[in-house]
């Protein structure tokens, strides 16, 4: 990173300047909850035009079950909740239970 000297010769201080760095994009999370995994997956992708490509999920009944086909899984919880701001660098996690069962 390049930095400038810059002097005020009439006040005698010299700043030193940084480049300025460039905004990370973000992003509103929408409400995805009672959606299948799969669904608020591409949800994500779609809104951020395959930018944000990975979310994570977990299992809600704490039994620690894998996700194998997402489809099978519905959505209780995002984090970042709905109308939250999330970036590039945001973890996404979903909080899941299978589709036969309810939410705690």
């Amino acid at each position: 990173m390049k930095s400038v000297l810059v002097a005020a010769t009439t006040v005698g201080v010299a700043v030193a300047l940084s480049p300025t760095a460039s905004a990370e994009p973000s992003w509103t999370m929408p409400n995805l909850i009672g959606m299948d995994l799969q669904g608020a997956q591409d949800a994500v992708q779609s809104l951020t035009g395959g930018t944000v490509w990975f979310s994570g999920s977990t299992d809600r009944t704490g039994k620690g079950r894998a996700r194998i086909v997402d489809r099978n899984w519905q959505v209780c919880t995002s984090t970042p909740a709905p109308g939250a701001t999330f970036t590039t660098s945001t973890t996404i996690d979903f909080g899941v239970v299978r589709d036969t069962e309810k939410c705690p």
